[in-house]
């Protein structure tokens, strides 16, 4: 029986490699799905521990989607439908997701292969969803939680820096950093200490149909952001009936590039349904 690690060097898969090592439990290769979105953390991290799989003789493998992320995104052919690509991957249309589980299911069921998901033990919702037979759970197993990850890794030496930040102290998850999934406040956090990546976002988000998260397209989240800073300055609560009323003028008053792409995409999305 082969076995098999997905891992995509966050600190749930990672601890979970390395404790797999650690312990001397069956591992012969551990794959990466790279989406090309990771941050480059993700990809320092991997090269580090290539010499450690080398060492106890794992092999690795890079798995990629069928097509690039930005194909996919902006210019795929939609059937049935007149715009083009799939827009931002999240709500019901998490295409990088599914992509992403069926290419690493079917490369280990072309080898019957056991693999090696590192879910936590605490991530109650997740572990008790339907799972195919071949999928195991060693951080459940092992008792360990998100929180206990996290600070194995660090004793393992592991940081994820990008620059001079340690991305898991200021992101709950280091996974594709284009995320629209990601919380409004790790959304903040983007904006504050990756202007070039939230530039990128402003460049994407105006080529594609789907606002990139409810309510709001990147240069509108860019205009709250600076609103946020602005009140909290003056002394006012962020999370009040009076900000989030005030927030509107402001938006309204601005008529920012995002409002107008925002309600555009709306009247193309009310056509098309």
């Amino acid at each position: 029986m082969k076995y098999i690690a997905s891992c995509s060097f966050g600190k749930d898969s990672l601890a979970m490699v390395l404790m797999l090592i650690e312990r001397g439990l069956p591992l012969d290769e551990v794959v990466f799905y790279d989406t090309g979105m990771e941050f480059q953390a993700i990809y320092d991290l991997r090269d580090d521990m290539l010499p450690i799989f080398q060492q106890h003789g794992i092999k690795y493998t890079t798995l990629y989607p069928d097509n690039p992320f930005l194909y996919d995104m902006l210019e795929r052919p939609v059937k049935g439908r007149e715009r083009r690509g799939y827009g931002w991957c999240g709500g019901l249309c998490r295409w990088g997701t599914t992509c992403k589980l069926r290419t690493i299911d079917q490369y280990a069921e072309r080898q019957g292969a056991k693999v090696y998901v590192g879910i936590a033990a605490d991530e109650t919702p997740r572990l008790q969803k339907e799972r195919k037979p071949y999928k195991l759970f060693p951080l459940a197993e092992f008792g360990r939680t998100e929180a206990d990850c996290l600070q194995y890794c660090y004793s393992a030496g592991y940081f994820w820096l990008e620059g001079s930040i340690r991305l898991y102290d200021i992101l709950d998850r280091v996974s594709c950093w284009c995320c629209p999934l990601q919380s409004l406040e790790e959304l903040r956090k983007l904006y504050r200490y990756f202007p070039d990546l939230w530039r990128q976002l402003e460049e994407w988000d105006e080529s594609t149909w789907r606002t990139f998260i409810k309510n709001y397209s990147v240069r509108q989240l860019a205009a709250r952001f600076v609103f946020e800073a602005k009140w909290q300055a003056a002394g006012g609560n962020i999370r009040s009936k009076a900000f989030h009323a005030a927030l509107r003028k402001e938006l309204s008053r601005l008529g920012s590039e995002g409002t107008l792409c925002r309600t555009s995409k709306q009247k193309m999305l009310s056509k098309e349904q």
